[in-house]
């Protein structure tokens, strides 16, 4: 049994949990994955069981182990990435949670953010947190429960409350309850936190009645987060990221101006824009991702709520398929049909609408519509999501990316990836290791230890396939202007007081 050193990615995903090894080449040796409950009590409402998640999180990292014959001693360290927005209320003396975890699909909050938008920091919280007030957040989900359970202020008003996205909950857990802490990217996507200050803004705790006293510390993501006791081994955790963020650090991109989209359960683009603050006038965030060397740094940011959720609905919803990867060939046998047009606001759309009334449709249906044209219909509207993104990413930044890096398990179907590259008129950089989000987690972790340098990572990205466009720009822009119209005709669907 080999006696080697190796970092643990901790992947918490929106659908799975996961838990890979990586070795001290930056190689992924295995994975392991496990799928936990999705909740859906009333519609536009998603949850999930922070218990479950964790139980299902060491569930991954014990098999891990055991079924590669690996020591707890012989992890050098662990890394964190997760579904960011999703927020956990827990006691701070048990570590039990106390309430569902509230997705950051979920839009029960969008009557708070109505009147967010009338009130006297309609203006403040964009500029400081660079977000948009939008369901999306953290932020008004903790209000929500805060105000729905007076005992929740209760146990707060004894200081033995806590709020966390899910780094700071696992975290938590990890160390036994001795560190409630998250880092700046997370930090900054919960609509509390001031990212020019780089601090908890008491304006916006204020004006939502949140106490301070239940939120996390925040630090880089580069740091250290505490030990793990696991089988007699304390292991530490110093790499924790959103998940996006981790991607973004994951395929290498240090320097301002670039770029990478991953497709997972939404579908999220990130410019890194070095130390400028810069506010979008196009729908985008401006959200905190890491330099180089692990440390803060401004990034912008596109996301759109529904991607890979999109073909799991192919899946689970509709029963037209039974794996993912059979879309691939449904689409290629669809010859010259563009008439369907799927727009997947199933819980509103992102960027660049922001518009939390859309509700999903399908354009252009008649007799003779299949199956394999609905699912090469719900494929492009992967790729015109992002071009939605990406154009409003270029007018904000001035920036016209010379490629697109992606990743993220979609990246793995050729027929989205050409599509993606005919439909931005751009080429595509699929790399080796799709798994950038885990990636970066574990070389935030490794950067920390001195295992690896910000030189390592970026000679350890190989790229497996480019794809360049093979229509024209002038075919590519009709077919584009057609999903503007039809996502035209999905917003405010629902009435605002719905």
């Amino acid at each position: 049994m080999s006696e080697d050193k190796y970092i643990v990615s901790i992947d918490e995903g929106t659908s799975s949990s996961r838990a890979l090894l990586i070795d001290m080449q930056a190689r992924i040796v295995d994975i392991r994955q496990k799928e936990f409950t999705q909740y859906f009590p009333r519609s536009g409402w998603v949850e999930h069981d922070a218990e479950e998640i964790w139980t299902c999180q060491l569930q991954c990292l014990e098999n891990l182990l055991d079924d590669n014959e690996i020591k707890a001693g012989q992890i050098a360290g662990i890394g964190i990435t997760n579904q960011r927005e999703t927020t956990v209320v827990w006691q701070k003396s048990t570590g039990k949670a106390l309430a569902p975890a509230i997705v950051w699909q979920d839009r029960r909050t969008a009557s708070i953010c109505e009147e967010l938008k009338k009130g006297a920091l309609a203006d403040y919280i964009p500029m400081q947190t660079g977000l948009v007030i939008d369901a999306y957040f953290s932020g008004t989900k903790l209000k929500w429960l805060l105000d729905k359970d007076e005992s929740l202020r209760e146990l707060a008003s004894k200081n033995d409350l806590c709020f966390g996205t899910i780094d700071s909950w696992l975290i938590f857990k990890m160390t036994g309850g001795d560190k409630h802490l998250t880092d700046y990217t997370n930090a900054s996507r919960t609509l509390l936190y001031n990212i020019k200050t780089l601090e908890w803004d008491k304006k916006i705790l204020d004006a939502l009645d949140i106490p301070d006293s239940i939120l996390p510390e925040v630090q880089s993501s580069s740091s250290d987060f505490g030990k793990f006791n696991f089988r007699g081994s304390d292991i530490p955790i110093c790499g924790v990221a959103g998940d996006q963020q981790s991607a973004l650090f994951g395929q290498a991109c240090f320097e301002e101006g670039e770029a990478k989209n991953t497709y997972g359960t939404g579908c999220f683009m990130l410019m890194n824009t070095g130390n400028r603050f810069t506010r979008s006038t196009k729908g985008l965030l401006t959200t905190l991702c890491c330099d180089r060397h692990g440390k803060v740094a401004y990034a912008l940011e596109g996301s759109i709520f529904v991607a890979g959720a999109a073909i799991q609905w192919l899946r689970d919803g509709l029963k037209l398929i039974d794996n993912s990867a059979q879309t691939e060939e449904m689409a290629e046998r669809v010859k010259d049909s563009n008439d369907l047009v799927v727009v997947p606001a199933f819980t509103g759309l992102g960027a660049p609408y922001w518009n939390m009334y859309a509700r999903g449709a399908i354009f252009g249906i008649t007799r003779s519509t299949s199956s394999d044209e609905l699912a090469k219909a719900t494929l492009d509207s992967l790729a015109y999501q992002t071009r939605d993104v990406l154009d409003a990413m270029k007018s904000d930044s001035g920036l016209d990316l010379k490629c697109l890096k992606v990743d993220g398990g979609a990246v793995a179907n050729n027929y989205l990836m050409q599509f993606q590259s005919d439909i931005l008129n751009a080429p595509v950089e699929r790399p080796v290791v799709t798994e950038t989000t885990a990636l970066g987690a574990a070389y935030l972790a490794g950067l920390h230890l001195g295992i690896w340098d910000y030189k390592t990572i970026l000679e350890n990205r190989k790229l497996d396939r480019v794809f360049n466009p093979v229509i024209d720009k002038l075919k590519a822009d009709m077919l584009y202007a057609q999903w503007q119209k039809a996502v035209s005709r999905t917003l405010n669907w629902l009435d605002k007081d719905e």
